[in-house]
């Protein structure tokens, strides 16, 4: 559609946008299209992404009232909060049960007849689709991780490999079975879950049938304690394993053949997950492992992360954008790991392809930026951390080594300049003690008005008193040791100081000699950080090839 259309049919809405404005689900305007012949025709987009003119979606709402009444769908939806509360996803396992015509469905009488009333104008897979889209959009907005999110869905099948329709596809931590539907490669595709919530791999399974989806199977159990395919090698092992889980079994599962890579600590329990997963593929078989960032860097899974980039199995890990998660607002990653066909050593040549989004948001598309992308040789991964964070690896290669060099240098040239110019031109005094006969005290000052406080630090109040000067000498030693207890505490008490008696312009004279020795002194602290960041920019360039040093 060309923008001079676009600008005559007025503003466009997408099919998520009309469902906000109807208070519905995307599944409901999906059948308002097959059922209402008048519904809108798309004014622009593309085959499976119409947009509609607002204006005419607006007039038809109206005129079918869908604007203003609520629908049977979300009357269901709201009965079903009231009777089942926090066990939502048993109320749906019953909604789909009696979709399916099960027997031994257990719905409350009071929900029968709203099921009886759907199920006789709506069509079955947009009715429990519909359910399970405001489900996830609860689960969302309540911060909770009972669901894989929709944004983490969508990588994970973005990143996915090509599969033959008939693959198999297996997720050991299936939840509600939303992540195994969605990367499944279509109706023909061999779908295999385990889930430890029973109500949870009920519906998942239950929501397959209604779906049509003859080839999946989920079972309900432990995946690590109690393995439900035991024999089972996948083309594509996906999961969002449970994040911090301490109590996973380990101490059940020392000696389990499943440790091809190390046996994971009590801590590292996503890694117990991985190497689970990776157990169940087949040759060449993929496994995409949704991770908290923090496992690509622990010390306790260093060997684990060693084995998977050593032996040529660790193909690619990509960080996503903060606020993929739902539950929180920490960085994830997808790692993506291939069975080798040959030895399980990795090539001389195997790199791990390293991906950072950090810096884009949630909603941004997936396909990364050539500044986002590096493949990292082998070498560079087995050091002493064996640190998978694709950022990490990323600044190293996109940094402009040259250039940061050289204006570190020249800025640490123009300081080391400016350092020997900031020593005053000191002579010789009256000897030590001189300046000791007549003094006052900063208290005398304070109660004179001569001195106010900010943020507990002493200033001048008076043009008869020099700042620079007071300060100067309330960091002399004499002063030092009046503020020092017996015990050999030190306790700051300006009050309690001791300052020379003298007129402004010597004031003036000693405040500018001890203005420059502080200025002097927080150079000194500059260059020390800035020859830390140039000593090791320098190491770094050289050590890489970024930079050479000159003939």
């Amino acid at each position: 559609m060309t923008e001079n259309a676009a600008t005559s049919v007025g503003a466009l809405v997408t099919g998520a946008e009309i469902a906000r404005l109807a208070g519905v689900t995307r599944a409901a305007v999906s059948n308002w299209r097959r059922r209402y012949e008048d519904f809108p025709a798309p004014a622009g987009g593309a085959a499976n992404s119409p947009l509609f003119a607002l204006v005419e979606v607006q007039t038809w709402l109206d005129r079918q009232r869908k604007g203003q009444e609520i629908s049977p769908e979300v009357e269901l939806w709201q009965a079903l909060r009231a009777v089942y509360g926090e066990q939502l996803v048993a109320g749906l396992a019953e909604v789909a049960a009696a979709l399916v015509g099960e027997s031994s469905s257990d719905l409350p009488d009071e929900l029968v007849g709203h099921v009886a009333r759907l199920a006789g104008s709506e069509d079955p897979v947009d009715l429990v689709n519909g359910l399970t889209e405001r489900f996830m959009e609860s689960a969302r907005r309540a911060g909770s991780d009972q669901v894989t999110p929709e944004r983490i869905v969508r990588a994970v099948r973005h990143f996915a490999p090509d599969l033959l329709p008939t693959a198999t596809v297996f997720d050991p931590a299936c939840g509600t079975g939303v992540l195994l539907l969605t990367v499944a490669p279509g109706a023909d595709a061999r779908c295999c879950g385990q889930e430890v919530e029973p109500e949870s791999a009920r519906f998942a399974q239950l929501r397959a049938d209604v779906l049509g989806r003859g080839h999946v199977t989920v079972i309900a159990g432990d995946s690590l304690r109690a393995d439900a395919w035991p024999g089972l090698k996948a083309d594509l092992v996906v999961c969002d394993p449970p994040a911090g889980v301490t109590e996973w079994g380990r101490d059940e599962l020392l000696l389990d053949s499943r440790w091809e890579l190390g046996t994971p600590s009590k801590a590292e329990g996503e890694l117990a997950w991985l190497q689970h997963a990776y157990a169940h593929t087949g040759p060449a078989g993929h496994v995409l492992m949704v991770m908290p960032a923090s496992v690509a860097y622990r010390k306790a899974g260093r060997r684990i992360r060693s084995e998977l980039v050593r032996r040529g199995i660790l193909r690619q890990v990509v960080a996503l954008p903060p606020g993929t998660a739902t539950s929180h607002s920490l960085p994830v990653h997808v790692w993506c790991l291939q069975r080798p066909e040959g030895s399980a050593k990795a090539e001389s040549n195997y790199t791990v392809r390293m991906v950072d989004l950090t810096g884009n948001s949630p909603d941004d598309v997936l396909d990364p930026r050539p500044d986002q992308v590096a493949d990292v040789p082998v070498i560079e991964l087995l050091d002493d951390t064996v640190d998978l964070t694709p950022g990490t690896h990323l600044r190293s290669r996109h940094r402009d080594y040259p250039g940061e060099y050289s204006s570190l240098r020249q800025q640490m040239q123009k300081r080391i300049r400016r350092l020997v110019a900031l020593l005053p031109e000191l002579a010789e005094g009256d000897g030590p003690g001189s300046l000791d006969a007549v003094t006052t005290s900063v208290a005398d000052l304070a109660r004179a008005g001569l001195v106010d406080y900010v943020e507990s630090d002493p200033v001048s109040a008076s043009d008869q008193l020099d700042t620079d000067y007071l300060q100067g000498f309330l960091r002399s030693s004499a002063n030092a040791r009046r503020a020092t207890s017996t015990s050999g505490t030190y306790r700051l008490d300006t009050r309690g100081a001791r300052i020379p008696r003298m007129g402004i312009d010597d004031q003036r004279r000693y405040g500018s000699a001890f203005r420059a020795l502080s200025e002097f002194e927080q150079d000194l602290r500059d260059i020390g950080e800035m020859s830390r960041q140039l000593t090791d920019l320098a190491r770094e360039g050289l050590a890489t090839g970024a930079l050479t040093p000159e003939e």
